[in-house]
């Protein structure tokens, strides 16, 4: 682990009431936003005062373990208390235990929050500060900007011949289903302002998670795990369809993937996984028997919804340790799967797959699937990834054509 600040240096937290709602995306640093929002809902973050990074495949459990040792220390004055207030964290954590690129979990300088009409700020400062930082002013958005993204270390050919040689494992009986995924990069301008793209994605994609933590942002369906006073919710998805032209080929769409066994079965996969995971930490789980339809403004998901009471002090860092990675972005046995990943695909996935989200004091915290998503390093070049379930039967050119209706919300957001 290393950090920057002084994470044994007592944290002193004061959260307020606002008076009224803020614009999240307009109160946030253009060159570094810290967001995470769904339906304008959420929390924006300015400044560091705690950074943590981690690697490696006790990434997690170290997180939890110093989140522990520093929520315990924290000096909290909270006069709102709702989801989202007193000290907060942000993270985001990489998809391999070899990833060449650190998790990191962040403690903004300052938060401002609004959830059902309430709003709030906190402001977050160590113990060698003399002083909380002012309420961040609201600022226009920079020059609009377009770039392009161009195929990255995996080409639509190698992707269509590592489904080829993924399916053929799979019918051998080697494994049951991988997620295969392709990159596409790019370059953003210096000085861009990247809260554009957060507008783009949270206006686009109201339902999902809108995104940016320590460069990593997109606009995530899968809620990983969400945990508040004792009661966890996931939301699993696997199988997707592209969204019909029209009212009549959307329902036929929506009524294909329903009736898809291939889809079907893949969901089955992810859901029982989630289920025997979690199942060590809660003292009952509930979930409907059949998967509903999720639309998305450019395609349709198979979705189901897990309720769990925990039965015990696991925190919502814990719960997304035992879970990650599901059969959802990683396939089924998962030992299997992450070995013909690291076969097929040439590159380090990075945080794509991985865990986003946020945890309090306490523990609770929400986080997601990094999926729709992509990562500014330091020198401006952005990588956005996107992937799919591949089962027996998988056609290459179908799954080809499904990261391409998958980077759509990334492209549109930057092009």
């Amino acid at each position: 682990m290393t950090s920057s600040g002084h994470p044994t240096s007592q944290l002193r937290v004061h959260t307020t009431a606002l008076s009224v709602p803020l614009n999240l995306i307009s109160h946030l640093d253009p060159s570094d936003p810290q967001l995470w929002m769904r339906e304008g809902n959420g929390i924006a973050g300015n400044g560091t005062a705690l950074r943590l990074e981690f690697s490696g495949p006790t990434r997690f459990r170290d997180a939890a373990e110093t989140w522990r040792r520093i929520a315990a220390a924290a000096h909290v004055t909270d006069e709102v208390r709702a989801t989202g207030t007193g000290l907060i964290a942000l993270g985001t954590f990489t998809f391999a235990d070899a990833s060449a690129t650190t998790s990191v979990l962040r403690v903004p300088r300052t938060i401002i929050g609004r959830s059902d009409g309430a709003a709030w700020v906190t402001r977050i400062r160590t113990a060698d500060d003399t002083e909380f930082d002012p309420l961040p002013t609201a600022s226009a958005l920079g020059s609009e900007y377009r770039l392009s993204l161009r195929a990255g270390q995996m080409s639509p050919d190698a992707f269509r011949s590592a489904v080829a040689d993924a399916t053929a494992r799979i019918q051998t009986g080697e494994l049951s289903k991988v997620v295969l995924a392709r990159d596409l990069v790019g370059r953003v301008p210096v000085g861009a302002d990247l809260r554009r793209p957060l507008v783009d994605l949270s206006l686009g994609y109201p339902s999902c998670w809108t995104f940016a933590v320590d460069g990593l942002f997109g606009a995530s369906p899968e809620t990983l795990i969400r945990s508040e006073n004792g009661v966890a919710n996931a939301r699993v998805l696997a199988g997707t369809i592209s969204r019909g032209s029209d009212g009549e080929r959307d329902e036929i769409a929506s009524i294909a993937l329903a009736t898809s066994d291939k889809n079907l079965g893949e969901h089955e996969f992810a859901i029982r996984s989630v289920r025997e995971t979690l199942a060590p930490f809660v003292s009952d789980l509930e979930w409907s028997e059949q998967p509903f339809a999720l639309k998305l403004p450019n395609l349709w998901h198979l979705a189901t919804d897990v309720r769990a009471t925990l039965s015990g002090s696991a925190t919502s860092l814990d719960l997304v340790a035992a879970l990650h990675p599901t059969a959802a972005v990683a396939g089924t046995p998962t030992p299997d799967a992450l070995r013909l990943i690291a076969e097929c695909e040439p590159g380090d996935r990075g945080r794509y797959a991985g865990a986003v989200g946020w945890l309090n004091a306490t523990g609770d915290g929400q986080w997601a699937v990094a999926l729709r998503c992509a990562q500014i390093t330091p020198n401006n070049t952005v990588t956005a990834w996107a992937g799919c379930g591949i089962v027996a039967g998988s056609d290459p050119d179908a799954e080809l054509a499904e990261t391409d209706i998958k980077f759509r919300p990334i492209i549109d957001a930057l092009g």
